[in-house]
């Protein structure tokens, strides 16, 4: 059983890893299409901020380890763990390979969602519906962790992208129109090597928003498996080199080993890139310039933030996605490139039973098969 719990760990941070260089795409591909940083260096600096964010607080991966499904369900001996997040996996480098910005996130929600499912005999009580709390903010389950921010966080990064870009146009206008010095420095040439600037800082911003909402996803998964384990007993008669696996605290409670390991392997990730999807983000859906890039960024960062202090695993695919629509209708409704706008959207609709669905395939497949 001791295998399974290390296998479980080890697959959780291939996931972390794939996450990594999956949605590098989402806190660089502006800074790189605008040509305000080298692929390198945006990758440089997107890598850097993800570890800092990676430490900042816990509340999302509290969230994914105690909040969404039965923790009798999803327990370290079924394997249960590990299907779900080969199905996270399998969709994620299947929508990297078309290039598509799906969810990470979600990946991993559904993945674990139908490997719980299947575990449960197709019981529905398996998975954490919903939980009142103190106040609307504090209740917890799919759908006030998932469900609700999964529809709201994009619709709150395109309005918000819409909101900054039109005042900042706004902005120039009035500087255009007052004349002397002010409208000299509203000229494009000063206005992109201005916001050329700003945008070093948003992608910074957007890279940290990052590593304090996705990172903290597997956090919440390594918790879980451990939790499950030490119910098990599997964690009574661990060898020295092995004594950091038992928890410090409850199921609520994320060590500081899971944390350290999960943000540097997320950093390591982001530091391989994601070349195909920084394509579609960046240069497919809509023309950027600094200033525009700079408006979706900030936009989308300030909903992770948010999101995450709340303890919501929402998507930074869908908050910089929509963030980019935003700018890019406030710029000319016109030059959203509509077509890719309808694939991602067709892969952000699939991504949950398609994860789950694979995830749970794999359960009923190893318990065909007698390996459960």
């Amino acid at each position: 059983m001791l295998t399974l719990l290390l296998l479980v760990i080890l697959t959780a941070l291939v996931f972390e890893f794939i996450n990594g260089f999956h949605d590098t795409a989402n806190s660089i591909a502006t800074v790189v299409a605008t040509k305000v940083l080298t692929p390198m260096q945006a990758v440089g600096l997107a890598a850097t901020t993800n570890l800092v964010g990676a430490f900042w607080g816990t509340a999302v991966a509290k969230t994914i380890s105690s909040g969404l499904v039965d923790a009798e369900v999803v327990n370290v001996t079924s394997q249960v763990l590990i299907c779900a997040l080969s199905g996270g996996i399998a969709w994620n480098l299947f929508t990297w390979w078309l290039g598509l910005p799906s969810s990470s996130s979600h990946a991993l929600i559904g993945g674990l969602c139908g490997a719980a499912l299947a575990a449960a005999d197709n019981n529905f009580d398996a998975l954490i519906w919903s939980k009142a709390g103190e106040t609307w903010t504090k209740n917890s389950g799919l759908f006030w962790k998932v469900v609700v921010p999964m529809i709201s966080s994009p619709l709150a990064g395109f309005l918000l992208g819409v909101i900054l870009m039109g005042l900042l146009m706004a902005v120039i206008s009035t500087m255009n129109g007052a004349g002397g010095w002010m409208a000299r420095v509203s000229r494009p040439r000063w206005i992109n090597a201005v916001f050329g600037k700003a945008q070093i800082f948003s992608a910074g911003y957007m890279g940290f928003a990052h590593g304090t909402n996705d990172a903290q996803k597997t956090m919440g998964i390594i918790a879980l498996a451990v939790f499950a384990a030490q119910g098990d007993g599997v964690l009574n008669d661990l060898p020295s080199w092995l004594s950091f696996l038992h928890p410090d605290g409850g199921k609520d409670s994320i060590d500081r080993w899971i944390v350290v390991t999960c943000a540097l392997v997320m950093a390591a990730g982001t530091a391989m890139g994601g070349w195909r999807i920084i394509k579609t983000l960046g240069h497919k859906m809509v023309k950027l310039h600094p200033i525009n890039g700079f408006a979706a960024e900030t936009s989308s960062a300030t909903i992770l933030s948010i999101a995450a202090h709340f303890g919501m695993p929402v998507s930074t695919t869908h908050s910089i996605s929509t963030a980019i629509m935003g700018v890019g209708f406030a710029k000319n409704p016109k030059a959203l490139k509509w077509s890719v706008i309808e694939r991602i959207v067709w892969a952000w609709i699939l991504t949950i039973p398609a994860a789950g669905g694979i995830a749970w395939g794999l359960v009923n497949l190893l318990r065909n098969y007698e390996l459960m």
